[in-house]
């Protein structure tokens, strides 16, 4: 049977390669195994969103609204305009808004919507940060582009050098994703970087795409976001959307709630598609979801948790591993040599799973891995469990 060839150009799925690695080791410690090689919060959310859901009970038989109840854009229109100082009426519900099950489909499916069948004459590309998410590679190689990978070294501060990109791919250049706070480095982008974006995606006719999902999670400063750049530059959203979930901000990752924002012309087309393909999320979810927006006590309580997780890992690492105090996000970039070798090190010797850095990258400009060095680790246990895990991570590398 003749499948999609440009399936099997996928990179493995970073998951099943660290199983692959990890799974025939047997650790040789009596240690309980601790697992920070998945960011999923381990906080739980608040209990607005089970006494939401509960509530809104009496409505699981019914289909819910593709594109999202009223109520829920415009709880999230208004946390926009607070968020990101917009200027009041600047986004509508209905021309702005595209809710979304989570932003993993979102960020896929709406590469659909913007790579033509060719552009400049050729094959259309697709920027992408390296490190990165695998759902912009996905994304870029199943809509039939080719996905060309930025470097975020400890060089150009982790984020990518868009100054150095040839004029030549710009002309080709159909979407960009861009990921502040970046996963896994942590890195934000200034409200600089983020005006020269969207400045370079409107000279070359692209869409800027800005994963924002970490946006909730800092050090200090909120990072800006690609909405607030864009009222720097006189407040046309045009060729640009950002994608915003709960996952994150809220610990509701099983929640699979999110949205983008931005550009109407775009949404209004990726709301058709959403007609065909994408999944519409439950009355009661679309019900917290809400409730969760228009709250914000909660996510100042999450941050202050995630400040002391990340002060105890200062004071575990801090003059070790290139250790750095992420400005955004709830990683360790830890630079550990070898991230395959130090992985399998640390399992094997202290029953501690991390990600090695290059699952999350590619090997793309002169034969390079930006991650290959590096380990990632998710800092969303409790104290308890982080103290004891950097102790033993200290002890092995």
């Amino acid at each position: 049977m003749p499948l999609n060839p440009e399936v099997d150009t996928l990179s493995d799925y970073p998951f099943e390669a660290l199983r692959g690695l990890l799974n025939p080791v047997t650790p040789r410690v009596n240690d309980a195994p601790i697992l920070m090689s998945v960011g999923e919060p381990q906080h739980q959310p608040p209990a607005l969103l089970t006494e939401t859901l509960a509530a809104h009970a009496h409505e699981w038989n019914k289909y819910p609204p593709m594109a999202g109840t009223p109520e829920l854009r415009q709880a999230i229109v208004d946390w926009l305009t607070w968020r990101y100082k917009l200027q009041p009426g600047a986004l509508d519900l209905d021309r702005h808004i595209c809710t979304l099950a989570g932003t993993k489909e979102g960020l896929y499916l709406f590469s659909s919507v913007v790579v033509p069948r060719e552009k400049a004459g050729q094959k259309p590309v697709v920027l992408v940060p390296n490190p990165y998410y695998l759902v912009y590679n996905g994304a870029a190689t199943m809509a039939g582009a080719e996905a060309v990978f930025l470097d975020g070294t400890r060089d150009n501060g982790f984020l990518a050098d868009i100054d150095a990109i040839p004029r030549a791919t710009l002309e080709r250049c159909a979407l960009m994703y861009l990921c502040s706070p970046s996963n896994p480095q942590g890195t934000i982008a200034s409200l600089d970087y983020l005006t020269k974006a969207i400045r370079l995606a409107r000279e070359y006719d692209f869409v800027l795409a800005a994963d924002e999902c970490y946006a909730e999670l800092y050090d200090s400063q909120p990072p800006p976001g690609a909405l607030e750049a864009c009222q720097a530059l006189g407040g046309d959203f045009s060729n640009v959307i950002v994608f915003h979930s709960l996952s994150k901000r809220s610990s509701a990752a099983g929640l699979r709630s999110g949205f983008a924002a931005g550009d109407p012309r775009l949404i209004a087309e990726f709301k058709r598609l959403r007609d065909f393909g994408g999944c519409q999320v439950p009355l009661p979810i679309q019900r917290a979801a809400t409730a969760l927006w228009r709250d914000e006590a909660h996510v100042v309580e999450n941050r202050a948790l995630y400040r002391r997780k990340f002060d105890l890992a200062e004071t575990a690492f801090a003059g070790r591993y290139g250790f750095y105090r992420p400005a955004g996000g709830f990683f360790l970039w830890l630079d550990v040599g070898d991230g395959e070798a130090a992985a399998l090190r640390l399992w094997r010797d202290a029953a501690i799973r991390v990600l090695p850095g290059g699952y999350t990258a590619r090997t793309a400009n002169a034969g390079f891995n930006p991650g290959s060095e590096y380990i990632r680790v998710a800092v969303v246990h409790d104290e308890a469990t982080l103290d004891a895990a950097f102790a033993r991570m200290r002890r092995v590398l």
